[in-house]
This record gives C-alpha cells, sequence and structure tokens, in this order.
C-alpha cells in the first residue's frame, strides 16, 4: 500500500471506522492522546510516518525530509510539551515544498494565522506563541522511531487522522484494517439508512431477541450478539 492508493481509500472513511476495525481484527488500537486536534476544520490525513524526535533545533525536521517520499507525513515527538511552540510557518512550508502530506505533533506549534492560510494539515495539542529556549542532546535514533504518548512509532506505521483523532496502523496491517474498515462503513450506512426509512435501530437489531437470550444467558452479551447477527455498531 503506498500514500496515493491509501488517500483515496480512506477518502470514504474516518479514524472511528479504522478503530472498530482494529478491534474486530483483535490488532492493537495505537491511538494518540486525546486532545491532538486538526489546525484547519474538516481535515483528512493519511500517509505513511516520517519520524523526527526534536531536540531544541529545527534542523532534524530538515534531515528527515531529505528522506521524504511524496504524501509521507512528518510525525514529531515533542514529548507532549505544552511550553513550545516546535513549528511555525518556516517548518510547514518546507514541508509543503518537499511534498508532505502534513504535520502531526505531539505537542505545540506557532504562527496560526500563517499556517492558516498555507492551508497545510497541522495537527498538535493548540498553539503556544514562544519557540523552543532549549537546545537538547540528540539521540541517535531520532530519526527512526519516536514516542506519541504511549505509543511507539516507526518508518513503518501509516497515520490516519481527521476531526475525531489520529490513529497509527502498522504497515503489515493496513490492508486488513482498510478492508475491515470498509465493510463496517457499509453496514453501518444500510443501517442508518433503515433508521431513516423508520425501522428502528433496536428492531433491525433484534434487541428482544437478544434481551429475551440474555435473560438465560446471563454472561451473553450484546457484542456477542452482534457478531451473531452481523451488525456493526459496537467492536
Amino acid at each position: 500500500m503506498n500514500n496515493r492508493s491509501l488517500t483515496s481509500l480512506f477518502a470514504d472513511l474516518s479514524t472511528p471506522l479504522l478503530a472498530d476495525a482494529c478491534l474486530r481484527l483483535n490488532l492493537p488500537l495505537r491511538l494518540a492522546p486525546t486532545g491532538i486536534r486538526p489546525l484547519l476544520s474538516e481535515s483528512h490525513l493519511v500517509g505513511r510516518v516520517l519520524p523526527a524526535k526534536h531536540f531544541g533545533s529545527v534542523d532534524v525536521f530538515l534531515e528527515a525530509m531529505l528522506n521524504a517520499e511524496p504524501g509521507d507525513v512528518l510525525v514529531i515527538d515533542n514529548q507532549g510539551r505544552s511550553d513550545e511552540g516546535c513549528i511555525g510557518d518556516l517548518t510547514v512550508l518546507e514541508a509543503q515544498a518537499n511534498q508532505l502530506k502534513g504535520i502531526i505533533v505531539w505537542g505545540t506549534h506557532r504562527d496560526s494565522e500563517e499556517l492558516i492560510k498555507i492551508r497545510f494539515q497541522v495537527f498538535s495539542y493548540g498553539a503556544y506563541p514562544a519557540g523552543p529556549q532549549r537546545l537538547d542532546m540528540r539521540e541517535d535514533n531520532a530519526l527512526q522511531q519516536i514516542r506519541f504518548g504511549d505509543q511507539v512509532v516507526t518508518r513503518d506505521d501509516f497515520v490516519f487522522a481527521d476531526d475525531d483523532g489520529v490513529l497509527f496502523v502498522s504497515s503489515q496491517y493496513v490492508d486488513d484494517v482498510i478492508t475491515a474498515a470498509q465493510s463496517i462503513r457499509e453496514t453501518e450506512r444500510k443501517q442508518a439508512e433503515k433508521i431513516q426509512s423508520g425501522i428502528k435501530l433496536r428492531d433491525q437489531l433484534r434487541f428482544d431477541e437478544y434481551l429475551a437470550k440474555r435473560s438465560t444467558e446471563p454472561g451473553f452479551t450484546f457484542r456477542q450478539h452482534l457478531r451473531n447477527i452481523g451488525g456493526a455498531i459496537e467492536e
């Protein structure tokens, strides 16, 4: 799977659908921390991860971009710091010039007005006006392996991001996750159409049947029932 094909496939999907797909496939749910939000509304971003750990200087981002492929997403480990805006308009313009698709920061950005004008997709905890004042010792694997919240992220990962959040998927699973998400989307779309036509969700999901079985089998869960009948509201 490459960046271009994933962009096309993700166009009709969302991070909630992909998260449900991971659960259906019994894969680790690798989500960014709550609060990482897009600067631009209705952002929809996918691409191979271009990892970089920040130590106070922009040079690590410029070096990361030397190995970028069109459609990659620069994912920055800034340890979740809220006391420095680690990227601004110049870094974003450079990313755009290198044909990156977006930037996702575990931390904050600055130059919001300029970034909005550039119309480049940026996800972060929000804005902070001051840039870094520190210059820490750089680690050898700064461009190979980073952390993003509780997740370890590498070049072998793809990242999906929208208004609901950010999700990482290993390249070895991405095809299966996309296929499962498409299946869930189709099921939910049909369920939504039936609700709008007057068929309540509890009737579609044979909720009375579930309650009857639960009365005789207290350990029987609604998720088990849904999987038995092919429902997709929960995974």
